[in-house]
């Protein structure tokens, strides 16, 4: 039986995991402003800036994620 060894920083990993999350929230604000834009578009003056607040606010989220990872990437848990 052949036994591998993982070499490096599991934080990349783990980032690139997390990194999902976020895809999904934006995908998921931005298809909602176009959905309701869809059904009454006389509204989409006023729901564009709640829809730049969720981006931002779910980008913010992915960047801290990021961070973070690399904060914890220097100092071992134990």
């Amino acid at each position: 039986m052949l036994l591998s060894e993982v070499v490096g920083s599991t934080a990349a990993i783990g980032y690139g995991l997390a990194a999902i999350g976020p895809g999904i929230g934006v995908g998921l604000v931005f298809s909602a402003y176009i959905q309701s834009t869809a059904r009454q578009p006389e509204s989409s003056r006023l729901t564009l800036p709640y829809v730049w607040i969720g981006f931002a606010v779910v980008e913010a989220l992915a960047l801290l994620g990021i961070a973070f990872g690399f904060i914890w990437a220097g100092n071992p848990v134990g």
